[in-house]
């Protein structure tokens, strides 16, 4: 039986492009205090590299996974972007947090 997608709603649209620019810019503040740490310049824990494969394995996963339940289920376009964007966004989001916390490397 085939499933009919409803038409997209062009604020939440919206609102989803704003949520991937937002985890671009975070995804880029980890990766440079990623790097920085590497080069002893950043202070990051030594299970931070293990973090950097991971996390992208559990956050992809959930976000196939979220997308699929979405779509499966009858949602809008827009709803099946914003559930597999969602978990990718958490990820950044905590992570150039954490990250950013943490700081310059002293001594």
């Amino acid at each position: 039986m085939a499933h009919h997608l409803s038409p997209p709603n062009p604020a939440k649209l919206m609102g989803s492009a704003i949520e991937v620019g937002m985890m671009m810019a975070e995804a880029q503040s980890v990766i440079a205090m990623r790097m920085l740490g590497m080069w002893g310049i950043w202070s990051v824990t030594p299970a931070e590299d293990g973090r950097m494969i991971s996390e992208k394995v559990y956050a992809m996963t959930k976000a196939n996974t979220d997308a699929t339940r979405v779509a499966m289920n009858g949602g809008s376009l827009d709803e099946i972007a914003a559930a597999a964007i969602k978990p990718i966004r958490n990820k950044t989001r905590a992570n150039a947090k954490r990250l950013g916390k943490r700081g310059l490397k002293k001594g």
